[in-house]
């Protein structure tokens, strides 16, 4: 089936700014908010990742924390050293990475 025209446009509208359409929650009394599951595995974040909160002119913005590394100049060029251990990247990881930005 193709997608109509207008579900394109709202698509496109919803995406220009890189953000896509809210998905609504609850925050409970101790102040925990619970990510969308399909936000959750988008953006790869499992229990217990860190996260930045910060508040922008009444907006609340969750930043996934990267790892930290140190840039080494190596003969080949400068590389990208963590901090801290990381696990490895697998075939499967980047197999996935690439089918969901493709989608």
């Amino acid at each position: 089936m193709t997608p109509s025209l207008a579900s394109c446009a709202s698509l496109v509208r919803a995406t220009l700014d890189g953000r896509f359409r809210a998905m609504r929650t609850t925050i409970d009394r101790a102040g925990r908010v619970v990510v969308p599951k399909a936000i959750r595995e988008r953006l790869r974040l499992d229990d217990g990742g860190l996260v930045e909160v910060t508040e922008r002119d009444g907006v609340i913005e969750i930043v996934p924390v990267g790892v930290p590394v140190d840039i080494v100049e190596t003969p080949e060029g400068p590389v990208a050293v963590p901090n801290e251990p990381v696990q490895a990247l697998t075939d499967d990881v980047v197999f996935d990475t690439i089918d969901t930005v493709r989608t």
